[in-house]
């Protein structure tokens, strides 16, 4: 039987990990860097950072005062357009060193909350409450997507690793959730989900046997499901109608339905 105190460990090993590959891109941009804009509408390098530090701070609450986090829901609550941009304006206006030291700072507390959570407690979070190893892997996944932007806005290679195991596994579990969030019905079958990770290992979900798939390289699935590119511009292939809507509007994210990326080529 394995360890979920391991595998918890695990999980936060690697979101510490992804967030030092990208420390590593931003650590030494000028100024002018910081102020690109990415393909996130309105959003600058700087906001992309802030919003993860914006985020951190929120989850560090959420492991340690559930009181005090019951207060910022019923911020987002009052404001769902619009709190998730005002938490990354705030952050962007700071010099760039403050932001980033800032940044730092507030991963490494979250990391030690974490860390330090006693097994099987559950934590309240905008959605339903969640695992240390819930909240971990929602934060890996957020970075990752995060840096992705970053990556394009700078012209830069956002190396994929194995890592994006953990939001390829958020994708293939937010299937109904991206059905219903458009007021759409779930497909009552499980689909067969086979994807190629970044070392060639074939990673699998759902039943063997099931009559609609998707199949893909494992990066331009995490790619779809963060919607950080257009369906148009990925191998992701689908067998079956439903599977077939389904990376049409596929989400790993919480909240309503984002507008995604347009194919390349064109402007939204």
């Amino acid at each position: 039987m394995s360890d979920p105190s391991a595998a918890t460990a695990a999980v936060i090993d690697d979101l510490c990990q992804e967030s030092a590959q990208l420390d590593e891109l931003v650590a030494e941009l000028d100024d002018r860097q910081w102020a690109l804009d990415t393909p996130a509408p309105a959003w600058t390098v700087a906001h992309q950072i802030a919003h993860l530090a914006w985020t951190d701070r929120a989850a560090l609450l959420a492991l340690t005062d559930a009181g005090a986090f019951a207060g910022e829901v019923e911020k987002a609550v009052a404001s769902p357009e619009g709190f998730v941009d005002e938490g990354a304006e705030q952050g962007a206006v700071q010099p760039p060193a403050r932001l980033l030291a800032g940044w730092r700072a507030g991963r490494a507390a979250l990391e030690a909350a974490l860390r330090a959570a006693p097994a099987g407690t559950r934590f309240p979070w905008y959605g339903p409450p969640m695992s240390v190893a819930s909240m971990a892997t929602g934060r890996l996944m957020e970075t990752w997507a995060h840096g992705q932007d970053i990556a394009d806005a700078l012209g830069a290679e956002h190396a994929p690793t194995d890592r994006i195991r953990h939001v390829v596994r958020i994708g293939v579990r937010t299937r109904d959730f991206a059905f219903a969030v458009r007021g759409l019905n779930p497909p009552a079958d499980e689909f067969r989900v086979e994807l190629v990770s970044p070392t060639g290992q074939l990673w699998r979900y759902g039943p063997s046997d099931a009559p609609q798939r998707v199949t893909g390289p494992a990066l331009d699935f995490c790619l779809l499901v963060t919607q950080r590119a257009h369906r148009t511009d990925l191998a992701v292939r689908a067998e079956g109608p439903d599977a077939d809507q389904w990376l049409d509007i596929a989400q790993a994210f919480a909240g309503p339905p984002g507008n995604g990326r347009a194919p390349k080529g064109t402007s939204q």
